[in-house]
């Protein structure tokens, strides 16, 4: 589903954000008011090279607000529910 998930380094190293897209973007970009657009935020993360290490730090660190990796919390939301089903799956084969 996210193919840059694979290429993702570790997450726990924060050198990553050394060379994001966003660097240098106003922030205010990456937390949009409730129901405003975040097209613009995804297209800056779109390409990005360290784009599935900064989605790893926003699921690893359970960030719930604002554009990370190229996802909304929703989208990210979406990402852990599959992961949590998939690790009771393997619990319980």
């Amino acid at each position: 589903m996210y193919d840059f998930l694979e290429s993702a380094g570790d997450p726990d190293d924060h050198g990553w954000q050394d060379s994001a897209n966003c660097l240098g973007v106003d922030p205010d970009l990456f937390f949009p008011e409730r129901g405003a657009s975040t097209r613009e935020a995804k297209e800056v993360c779109r390409g990005c090279v360290v784009r599935g290490e900064c989605l790893e730090f926003a699921l690893q660190n359970g960030e719930k607000f604002g554009i990370w990796g190229g996802l909304s919390e929703r989208e990210r939301r979406r990402i852990r529910r599959q992961r949590a089903q998939a690790a009771r799956s393997v619990v319980g084969a």
